[in-house]
C-alpha cells in the first residue's frame, strides 16, 4: 500500500477561481483539514447565466462538507416539480415522461446557486481574495503571481478557473484552443409573470415545471422556477452554415431574436408564444476540447478541476456536480497522501476521476444526439418508443465519489507510486 498521509500536518491549498467548482473544492479541502484560500479575478458577483442542475451525487457531499442547512438551501432553488415531459417538436405532443431527478435532480438559476456555494465557503471560515488577476505559475515552488506583482506559495494549487483556463495552458505546456461543436445555443431567462396573460402560455407558467420539445437536429428546454416567477427557454439547434462554425467561445454574445423567431416557427404554437414575446437572448456557440491526456503540472503541483478539464455539454446536466465529485476526490486523496506526497495525491486524483467524468461527458452527447435523431422519417401517426428519448442519468446519482477514492485509494496509490518511481506516468487518454 502507498502511504497514507492521515494525521500529518495540513496541507496548504490555493484554489484560482471561485466559481461552482472552485467554492466546492475548497468546502472539500477545508472539510478533510487542509488549509486553503480562493483567489478570484472578480472583484464581485453577478447574477449570471440561467439554468443549472444539481444532482444527489453532488448534493450527498455538499451536504456532508456545509450540513443540513447548506443541503435545504440549495434542494430550495431548484425547481421543485414531480416529472418533466418530452415533447415532438412541432405540437408538442407528449412523447415521454420521467421523474425530473433523472434529468439533473434540483434545476435551478445558476446564479442562485453561486450565492449559496459563496456563502458557503464564507460560513466555512473560508477567505475568498478577490479583484485578484493570476498571471503567472511557478509549478516547481508551486506558486501563482498576480497582476499588482505579488506572489503566493502553497503546497498544491488549484486551477478551477473554468471553461478559458490559464491554469491548463501550463499544465499542457501550449494553448488549447477551443474548437466548434456544430451546435449553438439560444438562452433566454426573464420574469415569466406576464406570460400568465397569454392563453397559450399558461400551462407553462402557473406552477414549477420542465418541457422538453424535440425535432430534427433541435431541441428547446423549459424551465419554470418559483410558480412561474421565472422563465428560462434553451434551443440547441445544430448550425448549418460554415460561417456558423466560427468560434466564438463567450457568455454574453447576445443573440437575434428576430432570426430565432424565425427559426423557430414550425414550433408548437405554445412554447412559440413564449418565444415571441421574449425581448433578448444570448447566441452561445457550444466548444468543446478533446480530453485531456492529463490535468496535472509536470512538477505535480498544480491540478486542473471542473471545466478547466472536464467541461460538460448542457444536456449532460451534470457540469457542476461532477466538478464537486473531484473536488471531493482531491481532497480525500490529499489527505490519505500526506504533505509530504503531493505528487501521489494528484496523480492519483486525475486517475480515479477521468473515467467517470467523461462516461457522463458522452452520456450527455448521446443524449443529444438521441433527440435530434428520434423524429427524423417519422411520421405523425407513428409511435416511438418513449425510453429510447428518456434521459438516462439515475445511474450517476448513487455514486459517492469519497467513498469510491477509499475503496480503490490501495490498488491505484500502488500503480501512481511506480509510475513515480519510474518516471513514466501513462497519460489518461
Amino acid at each position: 500500500m502507498a502511504s497514507n498521509g492521515e494525521g500529518n500536518e495540513p496541507i496548504k491549498a490555493i484554489v484560482i477561481g471561485a466559481g461552482l467548482g472552485g467554492c466546492a473544492c475548497a468546502l472539500a479541502l477545508k472539510h478533510h483539514g487542509h488549509d486553503v484560500v480562493v483567489y478570484e479575478r472578480l472583484k464581485g458577483f453577478r447574477r449570471l447565466g440561467d439554468s443549472l442542475g444539481l444532482g444527489e451525487n453532488a448534493l450527498k457531499l455538499l451536504e456532508r462538507w456545509g450540513g443540513a442547512s447548506l443541503y435545504r438551501r440549495l434542494t430550495g432553488i431548484g425547481n421543485q416539480a414531480a416529472d418533466m415531459q418530452i415533447r415532438r417538436w412541432h405540437d408538442g405532443k407528449v412523447l415521454a415522461q420521467q421523474p425530473l431527478m433523472d434529468m439533473a435532480g434540483y434545476i435551478g438559476h445558476r446564479g442562485d446557486y453561486h450565492e449559496a456555494f459563496i456563502q458557503a465557503v464564507e460560513d466555512a471560515g473560508i477567505e475568498i481574495r478577490r479583484g485578484r488577476e493570476v498571471v503567472s505559475y511557478d509549478e516547481s515552488k508551486p506558486s501563482v503571481v498576480f497582476a499588482d506583482g505579488t506572489e503566493e506559495t502553497a503546497d498544491i494549487i488549484i486551477g478551477a478557473d473554468g471553461i478559458k483556463s490559464r491554469a491548463r495552458e501550463l499544465v499542457l505546456g501550449f494553448e488549447d484552443a477551443p474548437k466548434s461543436s456544430g451546435y449553438s445555443c439560444y438562452r433566454a431567462y426573464f420574469p415569466g409573470k406576464h406570460l400568465r396573460e397569454i392563453p397559450l402560455c399558461r400551462e407553462f407558467v402557473d406552477h414549477d415545471c420542465v418541457n422538453i420539445w424535440i425535432g430534427e437536429d433541435t431541441h428547446l428546454i423549459q424551465n419554470t422556477l418559483r410558480d412561474g416567477d421565472e422563465f428560462n427557454w434553451i434551443v440547441t439547434r445544430k448550425l448549418s452554415h460554415e460561417a456558423d462554425m466560427e468560434v466564438k467561445e463567450s457568455w454574453f454574445q447576445e443573440g437575434d431574436m428576430d432570426e430565432v423567431k424565425k427559426s423557430l416557427q414550425n414550433l408548437d404554437p405554445r412554447i412559440y408564444a413564449a418565444v415571441e414575446t421574449t425581448e433578448s437572448c444570448l447566441d452561445w456557440k457550444i466548444c468543446y476540447r478533446d480530453p485531456l491526456p492529463t490535468w496535472i503540472s509536470k512538477s505535480h503541483k498544480i491540478a486542473l478541476l471542473g471545466d478547466s478539464c472536464h467541461p460538460h455539454l448542457p444536456t449532460s446536466a451534470q457540469g457542476a456536480s461532477q466538478a464537486t465529485e473531484s473536488a471531493g476526490v482531491l481532497a480525500v486523496c490529499l489527505k490519505l497522501a500526506g504533505k509530504d506526497n503531493i505528487p501521489l495525491a494528484t496523480r492519483c486524483y486525475e486517475k480515479l476521476r477521468f473515467p467517470r467524468t467523461r462516461a457522463s461527458q458522452t452520456n450527455g452527447e448521446d443524449l443529444r444526439d438521441r433527440w435530434h435523431n428520434a423524429l427524423k422519417n417519422v411520421a405523425d401517426g407513428v409511435e416511438i418508443d418513449p425510453e429510447s428519448i428518456k434521459m438516462r442519468n439515475r445511474w450517476l446519482y448513487a455514486f459517492d465519489a469519497e467513498a469510491d477514492t477509499l475503496e480503490h485509494w490501495d490498488e491505484v496509490s500502488s500503480l501512481v507510486a511506480e509510475e513515480l518511481r519510474t518516471g513514466k506516468i501513462s497519460p489518461l487518454c
